[in-house]
């Protein structure tokens, strides 16, 4: 009996200790044999939770809330991964990004301990900064270089109450990919030093107070996918060192104060989608598209005292475009029939300008067009649209305010007549 039971306790011993191994499985997830039970650096996770009471409030508690903030007990917003058997924080989001996200204090602040996350990857920082009233918030002066060689991308996004200017040290961080400061109070010129970011592949500072003009250095961001100024109070012309970002699919610069000529180095970025000039005070005629822009789908000049004629512009070299929109530039002469060979374009926005002559009836012949607005020109003549045109199109075709405009009243029903344009007389 005595070897029967030790036998069974001998088993049981075994049982107990499978179990423990499986449950060690399912409290560390299905990663490889590495991670199970993987350790955190003891200095990594004080400098964690140090840095999230800074941002968070003292109230939260770290050490009693998450023992294991990369295992059992992960925290909202922190992720994680293994660097020589031990975990460290890679990405770290801070705001209510989810509905469980953590909540930020007021007088957030950048610790020293949180430039201590020897790997960290991402910060985002979303909606937390939200009055300089209750005290600004500047970034200027952290200890950026402490993620020289690490981070890929910052995004400090819906932070009115994040003033300052934009770090110089930013130009550091030679790993950076991504760098989105949108919706902020950041004033203040903008940086040389991003012009050394050589892998960096989306810059987006829209909606800040930032003014000045744009660094030549910019042009030397030869990975660049997406620049977005959009929505600030720069001035100067465009670099002509832009005519280097060959990888460039959108550009968006609406919303400034920038002057000059486009340069016909634009005309170089074979991958542009998006080219946004709108609200500037850009001038120079429509002279840039001096080649082949076989990518661009969205040319939008609206609002630039651009002027100049649209019957010596090169539009075989845009023959992809889906947007045109040239409103309200102090456009002159007439609407050339050759825009009718864009076959592509959707959206056809000419209003407010001094256009005249006759309105092509071959634009009918664009059949994924679904927006016309020719408002406010001087155009003259009889339109000589189908029915069918009038019919698809509706209140989207916009003619009203051409008062040498008229349309046959013997061939439309009233129902589908252009609205603001007067019965042709006999």
């Amino acid at each position: 009996m005595m070897a029967l039971s030790g036998r069974c306790d001998g088993y049981f011993v075994f049982v107990m200790l499978m179990m423990a191994g499986l449950i060690g499985v399912c409290v560390n997830g299905e990663n490889d044999g590495d991670s199970v039970g993987a350790p955190m650096v003891k200095t990594e996770q004080e400098a964690l939770y140090s840095a999230i009471q800074g941002f968070v409030g003292k109230w939260w508690n770290g050490s009693d809330l998450y023992p294991d903030p990369c295992g059992w007990t992960p925290i909202q917003g922190v992720s994680c991964d293994i660097y020589d058997g031990f975990w460290y924080v890679t990405e770290l989001s801070i705001g209510q990004i989810h509905d469980n996200s953590l909540p930020c204090a007021q007088n957030l602040k950048f610790r020293p301990q949180f430039f201590k996350l020897q790997h960290l990857k991402s910060l985002s920082v979303f909606n937390c900064i939200i009055s300089p009233s209750r005290g600004p918030i500047s970034i200027q002066s952290a200890n950026w270089d402490a993620f020289s060689s690490t981070i890929e991308s910052i995004e400090f996004r819906a932070n009115p109450g994040l003033t300052g200017q934009i770090p110089t040290s930013f130009g550091n961080l030679k790993k950076l990919q991504s760098l989105v400061l949108i919706d902020n109070g950041l004033s203040g010129g903008l940086p040389v030093s991003i012009g050394k970011l050589t892998q960096l592949k989306r810059l987006v500072l829209s909606g800040n107070l930032l003014k000045g003009k744009i660094p030549e250095s910019y042009g030397d961001l030869s990975e660049l996918l997406i620049l977005d100024l959009s929505r600030n109070s720069l001035s100067g012309s465009l670099p002509l060192t832009f005519g280097g970002l060959t990888s460039l699919l959108k550009f968006d610069l609406s919303k400034n104060l920038i002057g000059g000529e486009i340069p016909s180095e634009i005309s170089n970025l074979k991958n542009l989608t998006l080219l946004d000039l709108s609200n500037n005070k850009i001038s120079g005629g429509l002279t840039f598209a001096s080649q082949e822009m076989s990518s661009l789908e969205e040319l939008i000049l609206s609002s630039n005292p651009i002027s100049g004629n649209l019957v010596n512009f090169k539009w075989q070299n845009v023959y992809r475009l889906m947007v045109l929109d040239l409103s309200n530039m102090g456009l002159t002469g007439e609407i050339p029939e050759l825009i009718s060979s864009l076959k592509n374009l959707r959206f056809l926005g000419l209003s407010d300008n001094k256009l005249s002559g006759n309105l092509s009836p071959k634009l009918a012949e664009l059949r994924n067009l679904t927006a016309l607005y020719v408002n406010g020109n001087n155009l003259t003549g009889e339109l000589k649209f189908p029915r069918e045109f009038y019919m698809k199109m509706g209140r989207r075709f916009g003619v009203r305010n051409n008062s040498n405009l008229c349309f046959p009243v013997d061939k439309l029903s009233t129902s589908v007549r252009p609205f603001g344009v007067k019965v042709c007389r006999e």
